[in-house]
């Protein structure tokens, strides 16, 4: 029997996200549990529902994905939660990024990727749009002029990690791949970040992809 993961779609546009449930609905892995198109009723399904994947609009009347955002995660920093947007503006991508989002993603999407990158996510991956992926390297360059990030001041496992991470490995993978508890990453993950640092593991991520430092998926 196929396993099924749930995903809460949060947006305010009722056409929009009638279309993405359908398109989500293609899937026989994927259970839509609930959708939502303001803060409150965002914020009350998650905790009903408890979705593997919340799908959330970055601009809402009222109040902003990155609230909704902030509050999920504070909550509960664990939560996946993917931003699915039509900015394509670099300071809209890493503020949700540097907010806690676990990929950025954009609405013009062909429907067949789309799917692919939820299904990534699932996974535990990082999920940024191809045309979002250079942005975002670029920001973190421009900010790494006036920062001093060295991987030699992380330990070796530490190192193992970011490399891991800049894979597009999840925690429960690493730690497979590591022979460590996926406790054991999340310590290590919260250490390199502090070290390095950036105030995510998207961040960390994306840099250290660009550093050369990956292992393969």
């Amino acid at each position: 029997m196929t396993e099924r993961h749930t995903i809460l779609v949060v947006d305010d546009h009722p056409l929009f996200r009638r279309g993405v449930i359908q398109l989500l609905q293609l899937d026989p892995g994927f259970e839509v549990v609930g959708e939502a198109g303001d803060y409150e009723a965002a914020v009350r399904l998650a905790a009903e529902k408890e979705p593997d994947l919340t799908l959330l609009d970055l601009n809402l009347k009222g109040s902003g994905g990155l609230e909704i955002l902030s509050a999920l995660k504070e909550e509960d920093p664990s939560r996946r939660v993917v931003m699915l947007t039509v900015s394509d503006a670099p300071e809209d991508l890493m503020a949700a990024i540097r907010a806690g989002a676990d990929g950025y993603l954009l609405k013009d999407m062909e429907p067949e990727q789309l799917l692919a990158r939820v299904r990534d996510a699932l996974e535990g991956r990082t999920v940024i749009s191809d045309a979002l992926t250079a942005a975002l390297a670029g920001a973190l360059r421009d900010e790494a002029r006036g920062e001093r990030r060295d991987v030699r001041d992380l330990t070796d496992r530490e190192l193992a990690v970011l490399k891991c991470l800049a894979g597009g490995q999840s925690n429960k993978v690493i730690a497979r791949n590591l022979s460590i508890t996926e406790g054991t990453v999340k310590v290590h993950v919260k250490h390199l970040l502090k070290k390095l640092g950036f105030r995510s593991r998207v961040e960390a991520a994306v840099w250290a992809s660009e550093q050369g430092l990956r292992v393969p998926v």
